[in-house]
């Protein structure tokens, strides 16, 4: 099946109704259905929205893709986020349609193949991983400032150096300065100190990851984790972790001894998990594109978003 997210200029998503006698009827969903035989992901959402909704696809790019089982039947959704089409959209076979906000769509009654997708949509395109914040912490805190001023909306602190209330005092300003800003701050660190440092989420590294039996955070704030391999990602998986970041994707220099997956090993890794995954390791706004295509929900990065710079890991 084939799905696209169309947002208005409001920023805001349509959803469309499912008719009652359908399967999942009632629950509110993104356009789209089912392929025909030999057609494309691209051409036949092209075909659906034109036949549901009455608009010509102009340009898509992939957002995620997702299985999942219901008891009566399992399904491969293939979402793509809309970025331009031509017409007035309207519900050509009369089904209900709304526009709202991504963080509305928490609260919507929604098949179960469709929550990762809201994940994905609430999500950005870029994450920025800090580096270490050395001794000068108003140094650290201005190229934070003017990290998250050149567009970065999602950081993870990371400093494992610092004792535990050292951490939790600089998350405390990082997070002020992140949300001035209408950015979203995670702390890489024991869950245990998330109250404390009044971040938006907590960001597990593969050993926390490893270690986790089950989700160690409320659901509703933001769990990432960084996985390596295929048994890390399904342990992301299993927790009901948020997303994931996966890497080497590519070389670097911060770990010149990690082999790099590559993009194919990439995809095929994340081809398996149902989870929004940004590459890591070499990564910048550039490839953003090559994650896209390759299933990814964007790239992860420390020195290329780091004070906006465009220098690759």
């Amino acid at each position: 099946m084939a799905a696209g997210v169309l947002c208005n200029a409001r920023g805001e998503i349509l959803v469309a109704r499912r008719f009652d006698h359908a399967h999942q009827g009632g629950r509110w969903e993104f356009p789209g259905g089912k392929l025909e035989p030999g057609e494309d992901a691209r051409t036949g959402l092209a075909r659906e929205l034109e036949e549901e909704l009455g608009i010509d696809l102009d340009s898509a790019r992939p957002l995620i893709r997702v299985r999942h089982d219901y008891p009566d039947r399992g399904v491969l959704l293939d979402v793509w986020r809309v970025t331009g089409w031509q017409g007035r959209v309207h519900g050509r076979e009369g089904q209900a349609l709304r526009w709202l906000g991504a963080d509305a769509l928490t609260g919507l009654r929604m098949p179960a193949a469709d929550v990762p997708v809201v994940k994905a949509l609430r999500l950005p395109d870029c994450y920025l991983i800090t580096p270490s914040p050395g001794s000068d912490r108003g140094a650290f805190l201005a190229a934070l400032s003017a990290s998250v001023d050149a567009g970065v909306e999602l950081v993870s602190l990371r400093a494992k150096e610092l004792p535990a209330a050292e951490l939790v005092s600089l998350c405390r300003q990082a997070g002020d300065i992140c949300r001035a800003r209408g950015a979203r701050l995670l702390i890489n660190a024991d869950p245990a100190l998330l109250d404390a440092s009044g971040a938006d989420g907590v960001h597990l590294d593969s050993a926390r990851l490893m270690a986790a039996m089950s989700r160690p955070i409320p659901t509703g704030v933001w769990l990432g984790a960084s996985c390596h391999d295929a048994r890390q990602l399904a342990r992301a998986v299993r927790i009901e972790a948020d997303f994931a970041v996966l890497s080497p994707v590519a070389a670097t220099r911060s770990h010149p001894q990690a082999p790099p997956l590559g993009w194919q090993q990439f995809q095929a890794l994340v081809g398996e998990v149902n989870l929004p995954v940004f590459a890591l390791g070499g990564m910048g706004r550039e490839q953003r594109e090559s994650a896209w295509a390759h299933g990814g929900q964007g790239i992860a990065a420390m020195r290329s978003l780091w004070k906006g710079s465009e220098t690759g890991d």
